[in-house]
C-alpha cells in the first residue's frame, strides 16, 4: 500500500488514493474510513476534514478515480445532432464498460451486508446520486437525439439506455471470474454494441450517421 500512496501529496489526494485501493482491493464493506486514514498517512480527523462520510469519499473516488462517464454524458446532450451517433454510441459505451469493470469490485461487497447496504443507499440518496444517474443521462441524451431527428420518433430511449448500460455492467460481473483474456475487448465490445442498439433506434437506415455499417446477418 505504502508504494501507491505516496507521502508527498496533498492529503486529499492521498486520501482519494488510499480508498480507492482498499475499496477495489478488501472491497467497499470492509474499507473503514481509519483503514483508510492509515494508508493514506494521516489521522481519521484530517479524513473528515476533506469528506463528510465514506459514502461522500466513495461518490468522489468515483468521479475522480475511475474513468468519466456523467461528463460524456453532459456534454453530448447539450450538443446533440454533431458527431455521427455510431460514434457517439461506441464512446459511450467504451466509458461505461470501463467504469463498471473498476467499480464493481468496489461497490459488490456491500451486497454481502444487507444492513449496511441499505446505510448506503439511504446516503447516496442524501447525497443525490446513485448508479441510476447513468441510465438517466444517457435516457436524456437519446431523447435530446430523437427530438432533433437523428432517431425514429417511437424510439424507447429508456429501454436504450438501460441495455447499453446493463450490457456494459453484465461485461464487468459475467466476466470477473473467467480467465485472463477471456472479457471481451473493451474497444470490440463497444463498436458492436452501439451497432447493434443503433438498428433499433434509426429514422431510416444509415440516419444520423453516414458510416452506420448494418451488422453481418
Amino acid at each position: 500500500m505504502g508504494a501507491t500512496v505516496h507521502s508527498g501529496k496533498p492529503a486529499r489526494e492521498r486520501l482519494l488514493d488510499a480508498a480507492h485501493e482498499l475499496m477495489g482491493t478488501i472491497g467497499l464493506a470492509r474499507a473503514t474510513t481509519k483503514e483508510i486514514a492509515r494508508a493514506a498517512h494521516c489521522s481519521e480527523a484530517a479524513l473528515y476534514k476533506h469528506f463528510a462520510s465514506k459514502e461522500d469519499l466513495f461518490v468522489r473516488v468515483l468521479a475522480e478515480r475511475l474513468p468519466k462517464l456523467s461528463p460524456l454524458l453532459t456534454a453530448l446532450t447539450a450538443e446533440p445532432g454533431g458527431r455521427p451517433l455510431e460514434e457517439n454510441l461506441t464512446e459511450i459505451a467504451r466509458q461505461a464498460a470501463l467504469f463498471y469493470a473498476e467499480s464493481f469490485p468496489i461497490a459488490a461487497s456491500l451486497y454481502a451486508e444487507p444492513q449496511l447496504k441499505r446505510r448506503h443507499d439511504e446516503a447516496m440518496r442524501e447525497l443525490g446520486t446513485g448508479p441510476h444517474l447513468p441510465v438517466e443521462g444517457l435516457d436524456r441524451y437519446l431523447r435530446a437525439e430523437r427530438a432533433a431527428g437523428r432517431l425514429r420518433p417511437d424510439a424507447d430511449t429508456f429501454a436504450a439506455a438501460s441495455l447499453l448500460l446493463g450490457a456494459c455492467a453484465q461485461r464487468a460481473f459475467a466476466y470477473d471470474a473467467a480467465a485472463p483474456g477471456d472479457r471481451p475487448p473493451v474497444d470490440d465490445f463497444a463498436r458492436r454494441l452501439a451497432r447493434t442498439l443503433l438498428t433499433g433506434l434509426l429514422a431510416a437506415p444509415g440516419a444520423g450517421t453516414s458510416e452506420v455499417s448494418r451488422p453481418e446477418r
